[in-house]
């Protein structure tokens, strides 16, 4: 077996499906609780990360609901996205396009201006900082009425200029993309791209519902595509991309075992398979931990690592002069190494 990790390290990357909610480190959390002055269930950091080894689905989203129930200020904000940004620009990701939930804050008090402020900023600073560019796509929660999905697009109206898409995310079971034709309808016609959790757990036909429905330019996810032979097809014609999230598959048991991943499988297919983390904090890996997990547990090639590492920046809601660069520091880069 090929070991790619020090190759894999240095590689420019792309990250297209990271929820800025899922990369809360406890470390981060409880110092956030403390400064609040928040009751908090945990008495210390230790007892907290031993909460992150969660057993189930459930026990996760109840973890990662009180975890967004300690993001109070822009400061909160503001530190929770920073601190994902430095570890991702370590990890070379060169361009990131990050999910928030902002029904799960404005739900309970918090003002929309105070999420996207804390949140726009630490971009900027990122910027500038660490070279590393990123955007903001705005998700509905699949598990809450499309009522509340138009909601919160027009309260988003007067920050539209801080965010460049729609997503859908939260429980997929139950939830078919079809519930929201309205609220990405009116996205799209505000020029917002569109993207959509789609057949991680819930069905092909989801998959199907999102491009048709939705008409998304992204898969999230996508894994249950495979099942439907036409699907796939489509899926490839349109040089669909799917953000793919090993680890996140792995531990929410979508895949039992590492070997079994899909992701070998869609890159035969010809689909545009793209390597992310997902909640990185609560799945064991940022998006550098996914390359080696899925290399080695595949023993994919490094021309098939370059290829999804290529993907990323294709898939990417780029202009086409970011894009040639970005693609050009890779093969540079393949060149010297």
């Amino acid at each position: 077996m090929t070991d790619l990790s020090a190759f894999i390290a240095g590689l420019p990357k792309a990250e297209l499906h990271v929820h800025i909610e899922g990369t809360f480190e406890p470390e981060l959390m409880y110092a956030l609780a403390q400064r609040n002055g928040l009751p908090f269930r945990y008495a210390s950091v230790e007892d907290l990360r031993a909460a992150y080894r969660f057993g189930n689905l459930q026990d996760f989203l109840d973890l990662y609901y009180q975890g967004m129930g300690v993001l109070q200020t822009e400061r909160d904000f503001y530190d929770l996205a920073m601190a994902y940004l430095r570890r991702a620009a370590k990890q070379n990701v060169r361009h990131a396009e990050i999910f928030f939930d902002p029904q799960g804050h404005t739900e309970r008090g918090v003002a929309f201006r105070t999420v996207i402020d804390g949140l726009t900023q630490a971009l900027d600073d990122a910027r500038r900082d660490l070279g590393l560019s990123a955007s903001l796509i705005l998700c509905f929660l699949r598990h809450i009425d499309e009522d509340s999905a138009l909601k919160t697009l027009e309260q988003a109206l007067p920050w539209r200029e801080r965010f460049i898409g729609v997503g859908l995310d939260s429980s997929e079971k139950g939830h078919p993309p079809s519930k929201f034709q309205r609220a990405f309808a009116k996205a799209r016609a505000l020029g917002l791209h569109a993207v959509a959790h789609a057949g991680e757990e819930g069905p092909p036909e989801y998959v199907w519902e999102a491009l048709d429905l939705l008409k998304v330019e992204r898969i999230d996810h996508g894994n249950r595509a495979l099942e439907d032979a036409a699907l796939t097809q489509r899926l490839a014609q349109l040089k669909m991309p799917l953000t793919v999230c090993p680890l996140s598959n792995l531990r929410l048991c979508v895949v039992r075992d590492m070997k079994d991943h899909p992701l070998r499988r869609m890159l035969q297919a010809g689909l545009v398979a793209t390597l992310n983390s997902d909640d990185p904090a609560y799945f064991g890996g940022y998006v550098t931990e996914n390359y080696v997990a899925v290399q080695q547990a595949l023993d994919l090639s490094r021309d098939e690592i370059v290829t999804l590492a290529g993907n990323g920046f294709r898939a990417a809601f780029l202009d086409q002069a970011a894009r040639q660069r970005h693609l050009a520091a890779v093969r540079d880069y393949c060149a010297a190494n």
